[in-house]
């Protein structure tokens, strides 16, 4: 289901006692109706005025429309509607005809068209294969459509289009593409992409591939043109003209243009590389033979046709008795002659019908003269039809409204309308009462039949009746005219003046008539005021009904303006002004110019801005550079900087820093909004005037004087070339030692001499300097030489067995001096193993002693200790060895007992004597245990059948117990024991003690 709707404006008209033909309020317009639109319906849109009321019908290509046969179509008064509308059956012309019993009207033309895009055929395009240096023409084959289309190409993949230039061009009329000389970059895919003007839908072609030929190049060739416009381009009055030129050439050809009888006009455009000219608002002198232009190297050719003009005629509406003056013109060879056609027959000169040259004058029209109108210009080859429909106006005069009211103030000027419609113009007579209106200095009639009155008195006060009449019949409208006392208005106060904060009410009195009602508006600098959009700051409000107050609170600047209060009844309209001056903080001040720029001072200059009614008392000078937080206020000379200046110099500035600068004015309600920032400006440059901070140093490796400090801020480094000098010598030496650090971003400096012994004490400072000369040095310090890495290896280094995964390692530190250590590391590895593979462990500070752990049992390693501090390492101690302790073994099963035995554990020095042993037996999945002690370190335990069964063994001493051996599982099952020996080949017991 389809529709559209054109909408049609209602216009309603009075009843008339006199009768009339129908006159048309409305006609049908051309419409396009998009096929892909949501709307169901079109609606060609007729209405007519006419007594008795007009009945409707319509035309399509001539043929009556069967409104009570075809489902398809309905009439709602005079609107034809069309469901479900198709182009085949409703594309066409369309009148509307409107009739009564005194006569028949018909509507102009309107055509109606479909707008739609069809999808491309998806056969497959065959690739196109060419030469380098050949011309090419890809076609775009575009399908079924309406109206017009837009052309675009799109290149290998959306949305990469082709771009036009000398070398390409699309065709907007055919859509193809031209490419005059193919070149190895436009090998690849092309599509062709379609737009519907009107619908905006779009569709893709199937890819063309464009490929290149391997049997060689191309060579010259002239130009051959592949696009061109028509022979003869006819072209109406007023439209803009595209004539298209394109060829196919190598070299690439050049495109000109030229107008054989004459110069191309002034307003044409070149388009696309001058293969379009466009010749817009189309006039007679546009008119003539037309030349493009191909031409290369090689060679050169041309096409001509011819730009025939055409000046159309139109519809025409006329009052019976006007002039009638149609033009028709056209250009061609040979000239045209010209005939004139009303209602198809042939039109002859009479007494009011002229025909000259294409020009028809019908003089004094009259109602026989109405019809259809066809100029056709024509010579040997061919005629062109111009046509336009001649209506004449015929109807009796009608008001809209036939009586209305007006009031009027006392000694004002009134105007009384009298707009009659009607065909011919109607003669216009007034009266008051029963007696006719004579025109006086007071009482004017003007030309627009519109009767006013000078300085209107109540003895004016009646009713005044316009009287319209012509051949068809009359009309009459009343107009009732009563004169009013002028209304006065009184707002109070006329001036205030209050401070930004503060409130105010304006009130507003009229003094009226008390017949008449009245209405208040509230304007701001003649703007009305929303009430709503104001912030709450405004509030109306109406004591009386002559009386209307505006409260302003919280008053701000923007309040400041003149308040006008407009009072309107329905006889006057009455204005009256009062203004509010605000007093507020200044506004800023004008732009800051900087005048002169040294290393520390900047001369400003600025403008006054507002004082919103309150003296300036004193300026603010800002700063702002990379290096603050924000804007800072600056030391000015002089200061302060009073309300009366303009001008001040910013001192105490950083020398070679980007300065922007601002002005801040202050009065007694406040300190006002800053100036617009002045332009940025660098300071010049100076010797620094700021030494580096902290000056430090120490540590380093052997032999070193490490020498640190905190940078000078890019803010204070003062110029380019920045740089540090460092200073220093051995105590109770004389002659110092310089050094140039160049980094500005520097904080350390490293000497390094062989001959000064650890922690020797050195004076140090540190300078600045750049391109301008040195800077001030820091105070002088004392840093020491580093004490370096340590020198000497640990001694007495002893290890001894644990268990059989623990070594407990000790050892006395190096003798003290010069690279003390802050730490030890200590390197183990197996004697079966080399030194490289060795694992390492640190303690944690300055012990002395390491248990390792984690060791293979029954294995014999080699052990070495060195010391490190935040320099390096120290030399390692000789290695000593010791060997890890046997894991636990089992006797094989006798019975239901097994033998456990371990090698007995022995106490350390800060340790108690071992007393025993505790063995634990527990069946696994269960937390009891059955406890067994023993003196000796051996023992035989009774296992029940089934089950799996850990053992774990602690020494005991008079201090506790120690931690527990590794976990030894024995499965037992049928009344056998069964010994896990692969599993206790990993597994052994390993008991240490507490500290007690």
């Amino acid at each position: 289901m389809l529709s559209v709707f054109l909408a049609c404006p209602f216009f309603s008209f009075p009843l008339e006692s006199e009768e009339f033909g129908p006159v048309f309020v409305q006609e049908p317009d051309d419409l396009i109706f998009a096929v892909d639109s949501e709307e169901k319906k079109v609606m060609m849109a007729c209405e007519a005025r006419g007594n008795p009321k007009p009945t409707y019908s319509w035309l399509i290509n001539s043929t009556e429309v069967d409104v009570e046969d075809d489902f398809r179509y309905s009439l709602i008064d005079g609107n034809l509607i069309i469901t479900n509308a198709s182009e085949a059956v409703d594309y066409g012309v369309y009148q509307c005809r409107a009739e009564n019993s005194l006569g028949i009207v018909l509507s102009r033309d309107a055509l109606l068209q479909f707008a739609y895009l069809g999808a491309f055929s998806g056969r497959t395009r065959g690739a196109v294969s060419v030469r380098e240096g050949q011309g090419v023409v890809l076609m775009c084959a575009p399908p079924p459509h309406s109206p017009d289309i837009i052309y675009s190409w799109v290149f290998n993949e959306f949305p990469s289009f082709v771009a036009e230039d000398s070398r390409r061009f699309i065709s907007q009329e055919t859509g193809n593409l031209y490419i005059s000389k193919v070149q190895p970059s436009d090998v690849g895919s092309y599509i062709c992409l379609v737009k519907n003007t009107v619908t905006n839908a779009r569709v893709l072609s199937p890819p063309t591939p464009l490929t290149l030929k391997t049997d060689g190049v191309m060579g010259e060739y002239e130009p051959k043109i592949e696009v061109h416009f028509p022979p003869t381009v006819m072209a109406a009055k007023g439209v803009t003209v595209r004539l298209e030129c394109f060829a196919l050439g190598n070299p690439v050809p050049t495109i000109t243009w030229r107008k054989m009888n004459g110069n191309i006009p002034k307003k044409a455009r070149l388009r696309k590389s001058q293969a379009v000219l466009e010749i817009p608002n189309i006039q007679l002198e546009d008119s003539g033979s037309y030349e493009c232009k191909a031409e290369n190297s090689r060679g050169g050719t041309a096409f001509r046709g011819y730009l025939q003009w055409i000046s159309m005629i139109n519809d025409t509406q006329l009052d019976s008795g006007e002039q009638l003056r149609w033009e028709c013109k056209a250009t061609g060879k040979p000239r045209p002659s010209y005939r004139w056609l009303r209602n198809g027959a042939p039109l002859s000169p009479q007494n009011r019908v002229e025909m000259v040259n294409g020009e028809l004058i019908i003089h004094r029209v009259q109602q026989t003269d109405s019809g259809m109108y066809q100029c056709v210009a024509e010579n040997k080859y061919g005629a062109i039809y111009s046509s336009g429909e001649l209506k004449i106006l015929a109807s009796a005069p009608m008001f809209k409204t036939t009586s209305v009211k007006v009031i009027a103030t006392v000694g004002k000027d009134v105007s009384l309308e009298c707009r009659p419609q009607a065909s011919p113009k109607p003669r216009v007579s007034w009266r008051k009462g029963d007696r006719r209106i004579q025109p006086s200095k007071r009482i004017i009639l003007l030309r627009n039949n519109t009767l006013r009155i000078i300085n209107s008195s109540r003895s004016d006060e009646g009713s005044y009746v316009c009287r319209a009449e012509n051949q068809f019949g009359s009309a009459e409208k009343t107009t009732a005219l009563l004169v009013k006392e002028a209304m006065r208005v009184e707002l109070s106060p006329s001036r205030v003046e209050v401070t930004v904060g503060e409130s105010v009410v304006l009130s507003c009195k009229a003094i009226h008539d008390p017949s008449l009602d009245v209405s208040f508006l509230w304007l701001l600098n003649s703007q009305p005021l929303n009430f709503q959009k104001e912030g709450g700051h405004f509030e109306y409000i109406q004591t009386q009904s002559s009386t209307a107050d505006l409260m302003i609170r919280s008053i701000l600047l923007k309040h400041a303006g003149k308040y006008g209060c407009r009072v309107q009844t329905s006889a006057d309209t009455v204005y009256a002004e009062a203004e509010l001056l605000v007093r507020g903080p200044p506004g800023p001040p004008g732009v800051v110019i900087v005048e002169e720029i040294t290393d520390t001072t900047a001369t400003l200059s600025w403008s006054h801005g507002v004082d919103n009614h309150s003296p300036i008392t004193a300026y603010n000078v800002q700063a702002r550079s990379p290096f603050s937080l924000g804007w800072q206020t600056v030391r000015t000379d002089p200061e302060p900087v009073t309300g009366d200046m303009e001008s001040a110099m910013a001192v105490e500035l950083n020398p070679w820093v980007d300065y922007e600068f601002r002005v801040v004015a202050t009065n007694a309600i406040g300190t006002g909004d800053p100036s617009a920032p002045s332009r940025a400006v660098r300071t010049k440059e100076a010797v620094p005037s700021v030494a580096p901070a902290n000056v430090s140093g120490g540590n380093g490796r052997r032999h070193e004087l490490v020498i640190s400090w905190e940078p000078v801020s890019e803010e204070f480094q003062n110029g380019e070339g920045f740089g540090y000098i460092v200073a220093f010598r051995a105590n109770g030496s004389r002659g110092w030692k310089e050094k140039m650090v160049t980094s500005a971003d520097s904080t350390t400096y490293k000497y390094r001499d062989e001959t000064f012994p650890p922690l020797t004490p050195f004076e140090v400072k540190v300078g600045v300097y750049n391109n301008k000369g040195d800077g001030p040095f820091s105070r002088v310090v004392t840093v020491y030489s580093a004490e370096g890495e340590p020198r000497e290896s640990p001694s007495e280094v002893k290890a001894i067995s644990v268990s059989s995964s623990e070594i407990q390692v000790t050892w006395k530190p190096p003798n003290p001096g010069p690279g003390k250590p802050r730490g030890y590391e200590v390197s183990y590895w197996k004697d079966v193993e080399q030194e490289d593979s060795a694992k390492k462990k640190r303690t944690l500070g300055n012990e002395t002693s390491m248990l390792l752990s984690g060791l293979e049992g029954n294995t014999r390693y080699l052990i070495t200790v060195k010391g490190f501090n935040s320099i390096g390492q120290g030399p390692a101690s000789a290695a000593v060895h010791a060997s890890t302790r046997k894991p636990c073994e089992f006797s094989h099963p006798e019975g239901n007992n097994v033998s456990l035995t371990w090698e007995p554990v022995k106490s350390m020095a800060n340790e108690s004597d071992v007393i025993g042993y505790k063995v634990l037996l527990r069946q696994e999945g269960r937390s009891h245990s059955q406890v067994m002690r023993t003196p000796n370190p051996s023992a035989v335990l009774t296992l029940p059948e089934g089950g799996t069964y850990i053992i774990e063994v602690r020494a005991i001493s008079e201090g506790g117990e120690g931690t527990a051996s590794s976990q030894v599982r024995v499965l037992t099952s049928s009344g056998k024991k069964k010994m896990p020996w692969a599993l206790l080949s990993y597994l052994t017991i390993s008991i240490t003690f507490p500290f007690f």
